[in-house]
């Protein structure tokens, strides 16, 4: 949390607030009570975890255009046949 005066203040006591996964909170106007950044805090988290846990990536994946109109593989030639199919 960054306070108006621009003094920073880390949201989390004991928290990294050089961390990548640390959350930064502006205070534009007033003065909030530690219990209304508690709050805040609460329901930022609630939600966060429950976005995370609907996105889920498909396990199928789904096959491009290219891939469905690709033809098999031609089969090796048989070289002990010859040149020429006569006898």
């Amino acid at each position: 949390m960054s306070l108006a005066d621009d003094q920073a203040v880390p949201a989390e006591a004991g928290g990294d607030s050089a961390a990548p996964d640390s959350v930064t909170i502006d205070m534009r106007r007033g003065t909030p009570t530690e219990e209304e950044l508690a709050a805040l805090i609460a329901v930022v988290s609630e939600a966060y975890t429950g976005e995370a846990a609907e996105a889920v990536a498909e396990d199928r994946v789904r096959r491009t255009g290219w891939e469905l109109s690709q033809r098999a593989l031609r089969q090796p030639l048989d070289r002990d046949l010859g040149w020429g199919r006569f006898g």
